[in-house]
Parts: structure tokens; C-alpha cells; sequence
């Protein structure tokens, strides 16, 4: 299944909301099941993001309406990223030299 990686910000409601954002992430856990998906991790960092996803989803229609789910209930913006893992990879090494 395709890996994500997201990047994710806080906006002013969900840093208002700090005290919550464990019991979000198992919201965001439960919304991803629902979708077919899984968080696969999930990191509160310090620095330039305020948190790191890594979510599976069967494709990027999939993978785009959790993470509108997710924006559309006010706590963070977020920036994705899809992931290749080493077979991956390997297969697109492949088929770039032919």
C-alpha cells in the first residue's frame, strides 16, 4: 500500500487546544480505519512542524479525503509527501534505465 508522509502545523485553534491533541490523533487513527488507511506513526516534533504522519492508503484519492477530513476540523494545515520504500524504489530504478 502506498506510503505518506505529512507534515503537519498546528493553526491557532489546535495550538488553543494543545491538552487534546493525543486524544485528536486517535480520532485521526479511527478516521483512517474507517477510510481503508492506517497511521502508521505518528510523532509530535519540535521544530519547523509540530507533527509527522506516517499514513498507508490504498491510493491518493484515498489518502487526500482523510487528510481533508483531518484539515477540515480545524487544528492543523498539512503538507504530503508520498513515500517510496526500497522495493519501490528499486522497481522505479528499473524502469528508468530500461
Amino acid at each position: 500500500m502506498p506510503t505518506y508522509v505529512t507534515l503537519l502545523n498546528w493553526t491557532d485553534q489546535g495550538i488553543r487546544n494543545y491538552k487534546d491533541t493525543a486524544k485528536r490523533s486517535e480520532a485521526f487513527a479511527a478516521a483512517a480505519q474507517k477510510l481503508e488507511a492506517k497511521v502508521l506513526n505518528l510523532y509530535w516534533t519540535v521544530g519547523s512542524y509540530d507533527l509527522v504522519a506516517v499514513v498507508e492508503a490504498p491510493d491518493e484519492e484515498t489518502a487526500t479525503a482523510l487528510l481533508l477530513q483531518l484539515g477540515g476540523v480545524g487544528n492543523v494545515r498539512t503538507t504530503t509527501l508520498r513515500a517510496f520504500g526500497r522495493e519501490e524504489m528499486d522497481r522505479i530504478i528499473a524502469k528508468a534505465a530500461g
